[in-house]
């Protein structure tokens, strides 16, 4: 009998084991915000302890009375730039395919640039904040030098692209953030934008791969991660546009996409097969 108990209670400590597993595994990946608006809560946003990642698990659930037609809107970003020789071909591209998109731009980059983005905003599409100088580690800054960051890049970018998004938008340089530094951005009066999927065009990768990954992993709606200084991405826009028109989705500003839906839809997106 003892033996038997014994068996049992090794068996009910694996059986807890496995289960205490498969939920790390689901909780160590969180579903991310795809948007910190300026008066969300940061901490509940960005933290990753299990009480937050647990939380965001539970609760954080799209509306149920936004019909899904409704939220088939995508927007693609581009960050960094703009570049003397990319930028105007990605230019091009859009505008042959009819698609207005956000651009975080780089203040550095734009004082050299000028003329380029000053295009953006003359071929429609939004002017965003990607800070002054792209700061290579822009989570171990501090406040005040995420402020000055954020309102020297602002100074400079609408000297040539005069859009509310520059003072109301930005993304963390290579999307690296923590706690303190989105509280910073949020109180100079940004919401962080952030995306529902990388497809990882800051590496060597082929026109091809880029379409099938954005492509397998659609939602709706989706927040699209891309730059815009990548000759791969510019040549994978028209396979990647037609096949969401396709699936009957709209392209859309970030602002916009913040203007039709809840929030929790944009951060809770469903897959989508485009």
């Amino acid at each position: 009998m003892n033996a038997w108990r014994g068996l049992a209670w090794a068996a009910a400590i694996l059986l807890l084991g496995f289960a205490a597993y498969k939920i790390d595994r689901r909780l160590s990946a969180p579903p991310a915000p795809a948007i910190v608006t300026r008066t969300g809560d940061a901490h509940r946003a960005v933290s990753t302890s299990l009480d937050a990642r647990i939380d965001r698990l539970l609760h954080d659930r799209a509306a149920a009375n936004v019909p899904a037609s409704e939220a088939r809107l995508v927007a693609l970003t581009f960050d960094d730039g703009p570049y003397p020789v990319d930028t105007p071909l990605l230019l091009d591209e859009l505008h042959d395919l009819h698609v207005r998109a956000t651009f975080f731009v780089v203040g550095d980059h734009v004082l050299q640039f000028p003329a380029l983005a000053a295009r953006m905003k003359r071929d429609g599409h939004e002017v965003a904040n990607h800070t002054m100088t792209h700061p290579a580690h822009f989570e171990d800054l501090s406040a005040a030098a995420v402020t000055r960051e954020l309102n020297d890049g602002a100074a400079a970018i609408e000297r040539y692209a005069d859009d509310p998004a520059v003072r109301t938008m930005m993304r963390p340089p290579h999307g690296r953030y923590t706690e303190q530094t989105v509280r910073a951005a949020q109180r100079a009066g940004y919401h962080v934008i952030l995306w529902n999927d990388d497809p990882g065009d800051w590496r060597a990768v082929t026109p091809a791969k880029l379409a099938e990954h954005i492509l397998a992993n659609a939602s709706s709606p989706d927040i699209i991660l891309l730059h815009s200084g990548r000759l791969a991405t510019v040549q994978m826009l028209p396979r990647v546009v037609e096949r969401f028109r396709k699936a009957g989705f709209t392209f859309v500003t970030v602002s916009e996409l913040l203007r039709r839906l809840p929030l929790n839809v944009i951060d809770h997106p469903v897959a989508s097969a485009v």
